[in-house]
């Protein structure tokens, strides 16, 4: 029986992963949830997986939530609450799921507590990869990515050596706009913008599809993930979303990661490794199946991407400056305040004003992120 905490239990990540532990009650047990402000939600989860504890985001989301439960269960809230569900005794598997900057302090801890950590917040390795992965390092916390594109390479990687690597690369679909002109972009609505061919994920991953600045924090992230420099990661788009991701090799052969776009399969992998989980998930039928199509990414039209490989050479503190105000940014979208094409707009200009600050602690990329996102509002209200 594996224990299990998850952070972000309202959220599609984890959803899903409490879908999976519903359906083998025999083999995971929930310890503890935290949610931001869905006290409907995480009502009805505590009802179904009795855990010990959970947090929410404040005071008042608390009492609200006492409110609805019957069940006897330990609340907590802010950002220390979220620590003590990722540091809870009992959870043998961390799901980190929280969205954005807010997602760090709690996947570090439960990092430093040696947890083995189901990692699908991509702003925790974005913002502060070095810091975590040496402290991975000395508590021997284990690390499984979730998103498909890095569990893609995980696997791909297995029983092979680091060195007989050539490049690692991930797979984007594209999102709802790949092919339209910058002009046809700049109308972009946001109902227009929230809506993926493929995957089925919330507004700020949604809108970072869109904009493939979730592919500019991918490649960030892989780097730490799997300890190899941007100059080694490459992206192509595959509108399919078929290939989640593959590994080239130094003797030219590469190995392919191939499933049907659904994040069951990567969550499953994640909580029940090192072994596969037998899911109900439609196979691939290759009779049937269509041409598989890649190409480059346009970095005129999504230069999102092309600014998170920038972020890599412009400084430690560059990739937290890049993920907050893209947060900011994406949430301006999102509330109408600004357009499509000014969300990677006000993330460069960010950038661009960004001094060089030093990264050595947490406490170090929270200030930059505070900074960041600061910084970012003020350029938005200047429009």
């Amino acid at each position: 029986m594996k224990n299990i905490a998850i952070l972000g239990s309202t959220g599609s990540i984890g959803e899903n992963a409490l879908n999976i532990i519903e359906s083998e009650p025999d083999r995971f047990r929930v310890v503890a949830l935290a949610a931001r402000t869905n006290v409907e939600k995480l009502a009805a989860q505590i009802e179904k997986f009795h855990p010990k504890l959970v947090s929410v985001a404040d005071a008042q989301k608390a009492q609200e939530l006492r409110s609805m439960v019957k069940r006897r269960v330990r609340i907590v809230t802010g950002a220390q609450g979220a620590i003590e569900c990722a540091t809870h005794p009992d959870a043998d598997i961390v799901v980190a799921a929280m969205v954005g900057a807010a997602g760090l302090p709690p996947t570090h801890a439960a990092v430093c507590a040696g947890k083995q950590v189901a990692l699908a917040n991509k702003e925790t390795l974005v913002i502060a990869g070095g810091i975590v992965m040496q402290e991975a390092r000395r508590s021997k916390a284990v690390i499984i990515p979730v998103d498909s594109e890095h569990s893609a390479v995980f696997q791909a990687l297995r029983g092979e050596k680091k060195k007989s690597v050539r490049r690692l690369i991930l797979t984007a679909s594209g999102g709802p706009f790949l092919g339209m002109s910058s002009v046809q972009m700049s109308k972009v609505t946001v109902e227009r913008a929230l809506k993926h061919p493929n995957w089925s994920m919330g507004p700020k991953i949604s809108i970072d599809s869109a904009t493939m600045m979730n592919k500019g924090l991918e490649v960030i992230e892989a780097r730490w993930l799997f300890n190899m420099p941007p100059s080694m990661i490459e992206v192509v788009v595959h509108p399919q979303s078929i290939v989640h991701s593959m590994v080239e090799f130094h003797d030219s052969s590469v190995i392919a990661q191939m499933g049907p776009p659904d994040m069951r399969s990567p969550i499953s992998f994640a909580l029940n490794y090192p072994d596969r989980l037998a899911m109900d998930i439609p196979r691939l039928d290759f009779s049937r199946l269509m041409t598989l199509t890649f190409e480059p990414p346009d970095l005129t039209r999504f230069p999102c991407l092309a600014l998170a490989y920038q972020a890599t050479q412009a400084g430690p503190s560059a990739p937290a400056v890049l993920s907050a105000a893209n947060e900011v940014a994406v949430e301006a979208f999102l509330n109408r305040k600004i357009g499509f094409l000014d969300i990677p707009r006000m993330v460069e200009k960010t950038l661009n004003e960004s001094p060089n600050f030093p990264v050595n602690t947490i406490a170090d990329v929270l200030a930059v992120d505070h900074w960041a996102r600061a910084r970012a509002r003020e350029l938005i209200g200047r429009r």
